[in-house]
């Protein structure tokens, strides 16, 4: 997601297939001073390459930013925390996000958001395409 002067814009969509370790991954460091997984270095800021992280293996959208989220979808948007916490978001006003604060944070979107932003993303690719 992205935020530009509080609309908020589905860019991708990405589904993380899986965190096993594969040829794609490179060598197993041989000694604690070589990247871990050296054939994802684009993807280290998802794990892959972190101190004791994984491997991450994902299926994506291109990213785009013509995608935005419709005033009524914001205010319904839910996310959960790892231990089952859920939340929306705040400082909404007249389908714009005033503060993209609480957009940030290690949430996960609920199956059902998901879905609704799914389904935007991919009818904005089927457009676009």
């Amino acid at each position: 997601m992205h935020v530009n002067r509080g609309v908020v814009h589905v860019v991708s969509r990405m589904r993380i297939v899986d965190r096993d370790r594969g040829e794609c991954c490179g060598q197993a460091p041989a000694s604690w001073d070589q990247p871990s997984f050296p054939g994802h270095d684009d993807w280290a800021m998802l794990g892959a390459g972190g101190c004791g992280a994984q491997a991450v293996h994902v299926e994506a959208t291109p990213v785009r930013f013509d995608a935005p989220v419709p005033g009524d979808l914001l205010t319904h948007l839910t996310w959960r925390n790892p231990r089952g916490k859920t939340r929306n978001l705040k400082h909404i006003a007249d389908g714009r996000l005033e503060h993209s604060i609480s957009l940030q944070g290690f949430y996960r979107l609920t199956p059902e958001s998901a879905d609704e932003l799914t389904q935007l993303a991919d009818t904005k690719q089927a457009i676009g395409s």
